[in-house]
């Protein structure tokens, strides 16, 4: 049994979906296949649930442009008076009655009772597209089946009751095929949850454990894992094989190929992950796996924009160690504030994190108490896996470093963005 996963941009229009088809005629094994809200679809619901917040009559119209797009390739897929148009239209009816009629409540729980229904639009159409092909396939509701607990945005697995639903309902004696969504959960309570942005990568290597598959393969429009963002550096090389310990590295610096919480799944099973391109199918693409080697050790560079750099400074000056370290780092996690890089003085602190500013201004106000606080933003943060000299001039030439962090392998900085 394999998995697939497919991110919204192979989904994003009937062409996608059409090719999605050829790539799984391709497999003969039992499969798994996650998949993403289409396109810039979680983006435009990110719009619909702002403007529903702020009490502004245009998220109708917003989701109007929503809906007008799904039903677009509804219309392409299968024509006019199909059964799969019923299906989507009572969907967005729910969301519709959804924001008509409930209290609204604190964004990270309106964020996923609203946003997650993306996933379940593009799972039902691409399932009933895949149904004209296919006799076996089934449709799954994964917030029924991967549990979590109420952490919304950024859910944790509750990995005992979610293995048992999992392993009941994917059964490969009664289908080949299951398609079912990436990126969210529930809670045993019943209410929608995600994993965080971009979470499908992690829900793939979720089901793989779960059920001891032979591998994850997702599928993506690069041909496989970079050693830059190609937008960046318009050289960039492939890298033909890379090790879990390299892959966590380059996902915890910013690297988008994959989720950062992707790899300890399948690292605790040994299952391989492939990077294939859904363009070009017929490719190798990269094996993420525990004896990987690199053939040629080549610096990779990432780059992670959009990040805020937080100066922490004790009224006291007394040392920023021991209980003053600890309370700041429980502020971070408490208003859930992810941290980038950390470096420490005798009596400051400099953090940098991802531009979530109203969580960093509710952290700073929570803060002033104990301590003077204030950030700098448009920062970037910039790191290079297995950097050599001519590296280092490549991509610090002409900016302002502020923070800079070595280790053998490894140097980040922290510069303004140009």
């Amino acid at each position: 049994m394999k998995v697939y996963k497919f991110g919204g941009a192979s989904v994003k229009d009937a062409s996608g979906i059409k090719n999605l088809t050829k790539i799984i005629a391709a497999e003969s094994d039992n499969l798994i296949i996650v998949v993403s809200a289409f396109g810039k679809t979680t983006n435009a619901l990110e719009k619909v649930l702002k403007a529903w917040l702020n009490g502004e009559a245009k998220y109708n119209d917003l989701l109007d442009e929503v809906y007008l797009g799904h039903l677009s390739i509804v219309m392409d897929l299968f024509g006019q008076g199909s059964e799969v148009k019923e299906k989507i239209d009572g969907s967005f009816a729910l969301l519709r009655d959804y924001l008509l009629t409930s209290i609204k409540g604190k964004y990270d729980f309106e964020y996923d009772q609203v946003v997650s229904y993306g996933e379940i639009w593009s799972t039902i159409i691409v399932s009933e597209y895949l149904r004209t092909y296919f006799h076996d396939v089934d449709w799954c509701d994964i917030r029924e089946n991967l549990l979590t607990d109420d952490r919304y945005r950024d859910a944790n697995v509750l990995w005992s009751e979610s293995t048992k639903r999992v392993l009941s309902i994917f059964d490969f004696k009664k289908k080949r095929i299951y398609v079912t969504q990436g990126f969210i959960g529930g809670t045993v309570a019943g209410q929608t949850t995600t994993l965080g942005r971009e979470g499908s990568d992690y829900t793939a290597a979720i089901l793989a454990n779960m059920l001891d598959a032979e591998c994850v393969v997702v599928w993506k429009d690069v041909s496989g894992i970079l050693n830059a963002d190609p937008k960046w550096f318009p050289d960039a090389q492939k890298l033909d094989e890379i090790s879990y310990k390299e892959a966590v590295e380059m996902s915890f610096s910013g690297a988008k190929v994959i989720h950062p919480k992707t790899i300890k799944p399948l690292h605790n099973k040994n299952i391989p992950l492939y990077v294939r391109s859904f363009l070009s199918p017929e490719e190798k693409g990269t094996v993420i796996k525990a004896d990987a080697t690199l053939r040629e050790i080549v610096p990779v560079f990432i780059k992670k924009v959009d990040q805020i750099l937080i100066s922490i400074l004790p009224k006291d000056f007394s040392f920023v160690m021991g209980d003053n370290l600890s309370m700041i780092f429980h502020s971070f996690i408490t208003h859930g504030i992810k941290v980038n890089l950390v470096e420490a003085s005798a009596v400051s602190i400099d953090v940098c994190v991802d531009d979530e500013r109203e969580k960093v201004e509710v952290l700073i106000n929570d803060l002033k108490t104990e301590f003077s606080a204030v950030y700098n933003e448009k920062m970037e943060m910039l790191t290079i896996r297995h950097y050599t000299p001519e590296a280092l001039i490549l991509i610090t030439e002409g900016r302002e470093i502020l923070i800079e962090q070595r280790t053998r392998s490894t140097v980040r900085f922290v510069v303004r963005k140009v």
